[in-house]
């Protein structure tokens, strides 16, 4: 079970219970559930029941012991625990299960992995001033939009800067606008589009402009363009290259990727696979809270942490074999997971309108 399909059964039991007449509130058009925090219970919480206690005119412990026996009761769902004033907090029955759907949704949805309707009824109007960082941040601001479903459109206040269009930003329309809108106000790079694109070239400038939060200055110097693993965006970039090699390799040894069993040595294998396949997934959940928060550099965290633990994983578990071991269920299993990670590292820079070479 992903953390989509654990949100989509606990939005299913408030409405079994609104049905069952066991609980008299309005259903959400959606349910929120996380990672339980360090020193929490379970695997996922989530606070529905504190958020249904008002209209429901029941205390939040009591919402949480109807949805409780309701959620407990679905298939991939170990235990359910309520802590704290209300919160339900999940235990997934067979992680192996779970992983296995993670994986197989990220082949299944390809580059589109972590997209969805979620916003699907949100319409946006991204306003911003005559100045690059502003203009990048709006365009991939309004590409997670889109991923999860919404409409709009980007206005500049005055005409666009004809270098932009090289950084792959458009405007549909400029001057003031009408309201409502969302304005997008980053603090300025303090260079033109032009000056970044001689500096850095479009890929590098567009990383620099979209990794620091708003709030913050953007870091656009020359170690953008250093080859080593010190630069995060050539480190997240050579990890989807890896991946992308790994699966040329194993082509040519005569063996594919496949979502099974860990193989010969669960135990460590799972110890190092774990954090991957966690940020894994959470990706889904990571795209929705960029687009919700107008937040494109929580994406390339997440891009920082996913080729991190993709090395870590990698160097502790090779997935493919070496001198004359032969190919084996943990091999295809490996490469499975390395796979994904190139999947969601290509997918995520896509959003930021950064290209995901194949080979670096």
């Amino acid at each position: 079970m992903t953390p989509a399909d654990l949100s989509r059964t606990v939005l299913h039991a408030v409405r079994r219970a609104v049905d069952e007449d066991a609980l008299r509130a309005p259903v959400p058009t959606r349910v929120r559930v996380e990672r339980t925090r360090p020193g929490g219970s379970g695997d996922y919480a989530c606070a529905v029941a504190l958020q249904l206690a008002g209209p429901a005119a029941l205390p939040a412990l009591e919402v949480a012991r109807i949805l409780r026996e309701r959620v407990a009761a679905e298939p991939g769902v170990g235990r359910v625990e309520i802590t704290g004033p209300g919160f339900l907090s999940f235990t997934l029955d067979a992680p192996a299960e779970s992983d296995r759907a993670v994986l197989a949704a990220v082949r299944e949805q390809g580059l589109a992995y972590g997209h969805g309707g979620a916003l699907g009824d949100e319409i946006h109007q991204l306003h911003h001033a005559r100045e690059v960082r502003a203009a990048v941040t709006a365009q991939a601001v309004f590409r997670l939009l889109v991923a999860q479903g919404a409409r709009g459109r980007t206005t500049c206040e005055q005409a666009p800067d004809p270098d932009w269009a090289r950084l792959g930003v458009t405007v549909d329309a400029y001057g003031t606008p009408p309201t409502p809108l969302t304005e997008i106000r980053p603090v300025p790079a303090g260079a033109t589009a032009g000056e970044l694109l001689e500096r850095l070239g479009p890929d590098a400038a567009r990383w620099g402009l979209l990794r620091a939060a708003g709030h913050d200055r953007a870091a656009l110097g020359p170690e953008l363009l250093v080859q080593s693993e010190a630069n995060p965006l050539f480190r997240v970039r050579y990890a989807h290259a890896r991946a992308r090699a790994l699966t040329r390799g194993a082509t040519a040894l005569g063996f594919t990727a496949e979502a099974a069993p860990y193989g010969e040595s669960p135990a460590p294998y799972d110890r190092a696979a774990r954090p991957l396949l966690d940020l894994l997934a959470d990706h889904p959940g990571v795209l929705l809270a960029g687009a919700r928060h107008r937040a494109p550099d929580r994406v390339a965290r997440q891009l920082e942490a996913v080729a991190h633990a993709f090395f870590d994983f990698h160097d502790s578990c090779p997935p493919l074999p070496a001198g004359d071991e032969k190919p084996s269920a943990a091999h295809r299993a490996r490469l499975a997971i390395a796979e994904a990670a190139g999947t969601v590292l290509a997918g995520g820079l896509s959003l930021l309108g950064i290209r995901a070479p194949e080979h670096l």
